[in-house]
């Protein structure tokens, strides 16, 4: 490029000014290239001058050549037909025929006779002349004299030609006009600085345009982008965040403190991923555990409770938990335990665990969204109030609310949502009212309730981020560019 530089340098020396495109005839370089030097002569100073310039000028696009070559596809058609004519439906099956067929019924050429049981092309002229041929010809030679506007139009039309616009500079001498180009310093050291030779010196100007390599850092996968704009929402509303770094629980806290039965099919190993090693746990409130007891076999609080036979033994394995309601399970107990009853709301946000069957909406290990609220005299109109507030932050406006079994409330509604996308309804939560049996053993007061709702995380990231299969998102499979070039994640509040 030095080298380049300094011929055009050269020849502007000789010749005081240049157009670009000159010069790269002149060099038998490509024009690019000559642009390129003209860059590296203006980074040191102002040998020269250039004015932008433009010109216009046609070519024939690939089109266009093949028609100069072999000829329009008009007159293609015309000498496909022989004398006899050929049926209409075997000439359609040429190149470009629908283009030929019509331009050669329109100038005259042929015609098409329907007297027989299939349409018959023939020729209605003895010989034509192929002026398309011969303009695109001339064109490519250079002559456009044959070519007034409306042609260049018409064959822009049919993109056989294409108007460039090419860019070039006028070159001319500057007042710093030098035949030889002096190296430019990048770095102004301290020996520059201490025998004053940086006055003489020129240096390299800063290209502060430059956009800057990218920095090497760690990215946030989509689902936690999700799940902090979830976060956000669940603290504008005054939630407080449970800890569930627990991941390993007790059936005890994972089923029978939330009054679901031992003989759930929850618990069948085909649902539940059981621990071998440690495999059980034994450090319970016993107290508590009593009355967890009593209520699941005997009843309690108003309850005839289940009616069979507890037993310790299956509340002490541990498991993966299946659910963060084992989290919401342990504060609620906690809050029992505090000398004077107090208001709360809780939310989580982490990982659960269930032996699915892994498909394009199922993994074996997922997020799980959940929210409680704990006050006196709750009822399902709260839970309908609090839940429209919840989704409305989200975007999510039309709900509809479907009667559901839960073990550990009732009532249980199912959360439905219209999706604009899809155009219909879709079911994006579980919620409900904690039971009594849940509850008072706990010993939290009668007039106390408890009002929860849960969702998952990777349905609303899929529907957010446009993913029709989980394991494009989560897992083994994933797309690590994916993860690089998600965008943020907006939620249409």
């Amino acid at each position: 490029m030095a080298e380049l530089a300094e011929k055009v340098l050269k020849y502007l020396s000789d010749n005081n000014e240049a157009s670009t495109l000159d010069l790269a005839k002149v060099f038998n370089e490509d024009h690019q290239k000559v642009v390129g030097a003209l860059k590296s002569i203006q980074a040191h100073g102002d040998l020269v001058t250039a004015e932008p310039q433009s010109s216009k000028h046609y070519e024939l696009t690939e089109e266009g050549i093949a028609v100069a070559e072999k000829g329009s596809h008009e007159a293609l058609i015309y000498n496909a037909i022989t004398e006899e004519g050929v049926p209409q439906a075997e000439l359609m099956k040429l190149p470009n025929a629908k283009v030929g067929f019509s331009k050669a019924m329109s100038s005259g050429w042929i015609l098409v006779d329907k007297s027989g049981d299939k349409p018959l092309v023939k020729r209605k002229v003895m010989e034509i002349v192929d002026a398309v041929q011969s303009h695109l010809k001339a064109l490519a030679s250079g002559d456009t004299s044959q070519l007034n506007d409306n042609l260049k139009q018409e064959y822009k039309k049919r993109k056989l030609l294409q108007e460039v616009v090419v860019k070039s500079f006028l070159l001319k001498k500057g007042p710093e006009f030098n035949v030889s180009l002096t190296k430019l310093e990048t770095d102004l050291t301290s020996d520059m600085l201490a025998t004053g030779s940086w006055k003489n010196l020129k240096f390299k100007d800063y290209n502060l345009d430059a956009l800057g390599a990218p920095l090497e850092c760690g990215y946030l996968h989509p689902l936690l982008k999700v799940r902090s704009e979830f976060r956000q929402i669940f603290l504008e509303m005054g939630f407080s965040e449970m800890p569930t770094n627990n991941f390993v629980e007790s059936s005890f806290w994972n089923f029978d403190a939330l009054f679901q039965p031992q003989q759930h099919p929850a618990r069948d190993a085909h649902d539940t991923f059981f621990v071998s090693d440690p495999k059980s746990s034994s450090n319970f409130p016993m107290d508590y555990l009593g009355k967890v007891k009593k209520v699941h076999s005997k009843g309690g609080y108003g309850s005839q409770g289940y009616g069979y036979d507890w037993k310790i033994e299956e509340a002490e394995k541990n498991l993966l938990r299946t659910h963060t309601t084992a989290v919401t399970a342990r504060m609620l107990y906690k809050v029992a335990q505090e000398k004077e009853f107090k208001p709360v709301k809780f939310f989580s946000i982490d990982r659960v665990y269930r032996n699915e069957t892994l498909d394009a909406t199922h993994l074996a290990e997922f997020h799980q969204v959940e929210g409680v609220v704990l006050d006196r005299n709750l009822t399902l109109g709260d839970l309908i109030g609090v839940l429209s507030e919840f989704f409305r932050k989200l975007g999510i406006t039309e709900l509809e609310f479907k009667p559901a079994y839960n073990p550990y409330t009732e009532p249980s509604m199912e959360i439905f949502c219209f999706h604009k996308g899809l155009g219909k309804w879709i079911e994006i939560g579980n919620s409900g009212v904690f039971r009594p049996e849940l509850l008072l053993p706990m010993g939290l007061p009668e007039d106390v309730s408890a009002i929860a709702w849960g969702l998952s995380l990777e349905r609303p990231t899929m529907i957010k981020y446009g993913y029709n299969n989980i394991r494009d998102l989560v897992g083994p499979k994933v797309d690590l560019h994916m993860i690089h070039t998600s965008p943020l994640c907006r939620l249409d509040k």
